[in-house]
């Protein structure tokens, strides 16, 4: 295991399968190729099949661009793909109240699940960050 291990190439092959949707751009943290690639079926096939190609570049960039921690993309992304509208991802990543507004509003009817698809992996990098000031901080406070 890398030491900056957020995103899985296996899962983004996977993904890949339904890139044609951008699926797996949206994993890789690319929203507005993987917004493109929805609209086009994958630039008509062309890009999607590029892809296939380039998911180990793909892979690494999100490696480089995110922060690892205790919340897992992989997971999230699970979350939000198939539990989205209850709020699941948001939950996880500890976001209580807007996770009962998904709940009770079928994820702020859809346009809430089309906004985390954009910034899903932003938001974990930023609560993995928290979560490592906030271990780091309770340490220093124990050693002193």
């Amino acid at each position: 295991m890398r030491e900056n291990d957020t995103h899985s190439l296996g899962v983004g092959y996977v993904l890949w399968i339904f890139g044609f949707l951008g699926s797996h751009r949206f994993y890789f943290g690319r929203p507005l190729s993987g917004t493109i690639y929805f609209f086009t079926l994958g630039l008509l096939l062309i890009g999607w099949i590029i892809d296939l190609f380039l998911m180990s570049k793909l892979e690494a960039e999100a490696e480089r661009r995110y922060v690892s921690g205790e919340k897992n993309y992989t997971l999230a992304w699970v979350f939000l793909v198939f539990l989205g509208i209850f709020g699941v991802h948001r939950f996880y990543l500890g976001r209580i109240w807007t996770g009962l507004l998904y709940l009770l509003t079928v994820g702020l009817f859809g346009i809430g699940i089309l906004y985390d698809f954009w910034m899903l992996n932003a938001r974990i990098s930023e609560k993995n960050q928290e979560l490592s000031l906030a271990s780091r901080s309770a340490g220093s406070r124990g050693a002193a």
